[in-house]
């Protein structure tokens, strides 16, 4: 069955309109629960340009989660006089620099490793990222950053921040988009598929790794500054997380690793299970989380995005 551009495009609009209107007729739960969902969405769809398209599995991508969350803070902090208008966009801007010039200093090193070994030497980096922050007194990660609100006088904070989360995830997808039907695209599917190869055919593997983790490194980058002003203040272990490390891979996992919208459905279905399905059950909570994602796994190596293109085909 061929596809039609416009009904794909007049679904996905219709979507990204009912989204946006969500605030308007969602309880507050619910708003934080579609902040959560909006945030982890976004936060997937960063990493699978490095782990999903590429290939190379971060366990560490919480590291420019904090260090774009606390460049922004103290380049905030020293710019405090300015309108609260001009905070966010310039806390974007210098967030998502450091997170770029880390990437480029850590590229040609840790990109040298392949499969486990690259995934724990990200996760050292992480760790390497969080003791510093909290140990030397001028990022104040042991005592913590504080925000200062941005929301526009008469708009409630949270639904301010589940607009902004849309539009930065709906970026990324975007970015994610454009990427996947590029030939830098296509360069880092056949890394994944065999890196060798694709370097014997003349595809410049060692340049797109690097730039896949750069641009992966600084849209994630991105969402830590978001989610930093969302919280309104930061410590070193509000951002540098190890189960949001983990969290990144899951959504990938479940939706459907190295495919575009997999990491938004693994994304929205681990957030809805665990924040509302498990949200009351926080005893059981890891332990039902762990056996949804074994059983989906199971069932459906490729995802649910898999999945759904599985059932297609055999469709009569």
């Amino acid at each position: 069955m061929k596809r039609n551009p416009t009904l794909i495009f007049l679904l996905v609009a219709a979507i990204v309109v009912v989204l946006a209107a969500g605030p308007l007729f969602l309880p507050p739960f619910y708003v934080r629960v579609g902040q959560l969902m909006l945030y982890s969405a976004g936060l997937g769809l960063a990493w699978a340009i490095l782990g999903g398209f590429a290939g190379y599995a971060s366990f560490g991508h919480a590291a420019f989660i904090g260090v774009g969350a606390f460049t922004a803070g103290l380049v905030e902090d020293k710019l405090s006089h300015l309108s609260p208008a001009l905070l966010l966009p310039i806390g974007l801007l210098t967030g998502a620099a450091c997170c770029a010039a880390l990437a480029a200093l850590l590229a040609y090193p840790i990109l040298r490793l392949r499969g486990t070994f690259f995934a724990i030497a990200m996760l050292g980096v992480s760790h390497v990222c969080a003791e510093v922050t909290n140990n030397i007194d001028f990022f104040q990660g042991s005592m913590g950053l504080n925000f200062p609100p941005i929301a526009p006088a008469g708009m409630d904070p949270a639904n301010f921040f589940y607009e902004i989360y849309l539009v930065a995830a709906l970026f990324i997808l975007l970015v994610s988009w454009q990427i996947r039907r590029s030939r830098f695209g296509a360069g880092l599917l056949s890394i994944r598929e065999d890196e060798d190869t694709a370097r014997m055919l003349g595809v410049p593997t060692e340049r797109y790794k690097r730039l896949a983790f750069v641009v992966s490194a600084v849209l994630t980058g991105v969402m830590g500054v978001i989610y930093a002003h969302s919280l309104g203040y930061i410590t070193t272990d509000s951002v540098y997380r190890d189960d949001t490390n983990l969290s990144l891979i899951v959504y990938s996992l479940l939706g459907g690793m190295g495919t575009l919208f997999g990491p938004v459905i693994g994304a929205f279905l681990l957030v809805f299970v665990t924040q509302v399905i498990l949200g009351r059950l926080l005893d059981f909570h890891l332990f039902a989380t762990g056996l949804l994602l074994v059983v989906l796994v199971l069932s459906a190596p490729g995802g649910v995005a898999g999945l759904l293109k599985k059932r297609k085909r055999t469709a009569p």
